[in-house]
């Protein structure tokens, strides 16, 4: 998907702030964000078939914008609740307009702790990123390749800057399965490489000099160069 959540190679927003010991939230609703969205997940496919991802990028660009992390983490839970059938537009704004004047009043609240320890089990427990695929490596470090130029109208993690360029394969990973929606191909287990790209492949003149950028890349988004 082509949206404003793809904003790697733009201009215009400023440096990046990088905070010391930057805490896990800044605020108690970051958490409770957090807790509602890892324990609803343990009890309803609220985000299937395509993933958080799919709700987070459809949220308008400018709303995306102005919205911080947790905050894009809630609009699409809302949006996911709605559409699931688990909360009405109508339900959730009767919520807010009773909190708005109210902001005092408790929100409800309700304590599962067996949930709440598979939860953390879940979060703990190790997860073994390789997988099997079912052919071999199409290709091999030093391999010259080059960035298919796909605009898909559903998830992607092929940055845009990326696409149609050349680059050449520095290292492979082994197999994990694929995350981008299912329209565009199904998650079998491809093989990733570490594929490296010039600077001024990507950037052109202006890129600053003896300058490379290593991307992860999953099998299908390359073709082998001419």
């Amino acid at each position: 998907m082509n949206g404003v959540h793809d904003m790697g190679g733009m201009h215009g927003f400023g440096p990046i702030d990088i905070e010391a010991d930057e805490p896990v939230f800044h605020n108690e609703w970051e958490g409770r964000v957090y807790g509602i969205v890892t324990g609803i997940r343990e009890e309803h496919d609220v985000y299937g078939p395509y993933g958080s991802r799919h709700y987070i990028e459809n949220i308008s660009p400018a709303q995306y914008l102005a919205a911080s992390y947790y905050e894009r983490w809630m609009l699409a839970l809302e949006a996911a609740l709605i559409s699931k059938g688990l909360l009405t537009a109508d339900e959730l704004d009767a919520k807010t307009r009773h909190f708005a004047a109210a902001p005092s009043a408790e929100p409800s609240r309700r304590d599962n702790p067996a949930l709440a320890a598979r939860v953390r089990q879940r979060i703990y427990a190790p997860q073994p990123i390789e997988e099997q695929a079912s052919s071999l490596p199409r290709f091999a470090i030093s391999d010259a390749v080059v960035v298919r130029n796909i605009h898909p109208v559903g998830h992607t993690r092929l940055p845009r800057y990326v696409r149609g360029k050349r680059g050449i394969v520095e290292r492979l990973y082994g197999a994990q399965g694929f995350q981008d929606e299912p329209t565009i191909a199904d998650r079998s287990p491809q093989h990733v490489y570490s594929v490296a790209f010039d600077a001024v492949e990507l950037w052109g003149a202006n890129a600053e000099p003896n300058q490379r950028l290593y991307i992860d890349m999953w099998e299908s988004w390359m073709e082998a160069a001419e």
